[in-house]
């Protein structure tokens, strides 16, 4: 396989189908006994990192529980992703960009591009100023074997109004799905979606070709038993459940961590087998 598709599926051959979440607010900072503050998110980054980095296959920081603290937030979340890739995991940060023209130009160098320090294997992105404003990033991406996850159908009960309206014959997510397919018939899989695990979802996935980022393992209700019946019709193998408070409860300690990381990715692995 080449592009992303080649590092994604190394990666979960090599430590499975679990994306560890990193996602620093202040009730969990408050819950490991840190402070919360600039100080208190650097503690709880680098406890995430020696925990998650050396097991995880993909970790995915969520960029706005950094961004709230300004630059000195960015500049941790500069170190975790480092950190994670120095570890051999897959950064996706969780930014949820979208724009249109140059700005989306910018966004795609900030977080896929060599030459930014907040450069990741892959970035999640809004579609809603329609699909084609994000062919700056899904250039960038394709250039270096990285990857744009695309938001599709979310966990979030808002999100039915427009991601369920029709477009034609289909629903609005329903063509998202289509044209990542389209994207993907290189086969670099370059395009991933979000797709959330809560809930039946009505979409054909069978064409897509890449990765299925699904939150809501743990805190959001969703069991990996539900995954086969979730997936139904959809290629297993580019399932990618995601939790992020379900493991990060039981911090700060690093062996827990890593015990309940591991613990949850065997059962996702049994459930998708």
């Amino acid at each position: 396989m080449t592009g992303f598709a080649g590092r994604y599926r190394t990666a979960v051959e090599q430590r499975g189908r679990l994306c560890a979440g990193i996602d620093p607010h202040a009730e969990l900072l408050e819950q490991w006994g840190l402070p919360v503050s600039a100080d208190g998110l650097a503690r709880f980054a680098d406890i995430c990192v020696e925990a998650l980095g050396p097991v995880a296959a993909v970790i995915k920081p969520q960029v706005a529980f950094f961004e709230v603290f300004g630059s000195a937030g960015f500049a941790v979340l500069e170190r975790v992703i480092a950190g994670c890739q120095e570890a051999g995991a897959l950064v996706l940060a969780d930014a949820k960009r979208g724009d249109i023209g140059s700005t989306m130009a910018a966004y795609a160098t900030a977080w896929l591009d060599d030459r930014s320090p907040l450069c990741s294997d892959a970035v999640t992105a809004s579609p809603y100023l329609g699909f084609g404003s994000l062919n700056p990033a899904i250039d960038a991406a394709r250039a270096g074997d990285r990857g744009v996850f695309v938001l599709a159908r979310t966990s979030n009960p808002e999100g039915a109004g427009v991601q369920l309206a029709d477009a034609g014959d289909q629903s609005v997510a329903q063509s998202i799905v289509d044209a990542a397919g389209v994207e993907n018939a290189d086969g670099t899989a370059t395009l991933g979606l979000v797709v959330g695990a809560t809930r039946a979802h009505g979409l054909d996935l069978s064409g897509l070709g890449g990765p299925i980022l699904s939150p809501g393992l743990g805190a959001q209700g969703a069991t990996p038993h539900d995954l086969p019946d979730v997936f139904a019709g959809a290629d297993r193998a580019w399932v990618l459940p995601a939790s992020s408070r379900g493991v990060l409860r039981v911090g700060p300690d690093l062996g827990a961590l890593q015990a309940e990381f591991t613990r949850t990715r065997d059962a996702v692995e049994a459930a998708l087998r």
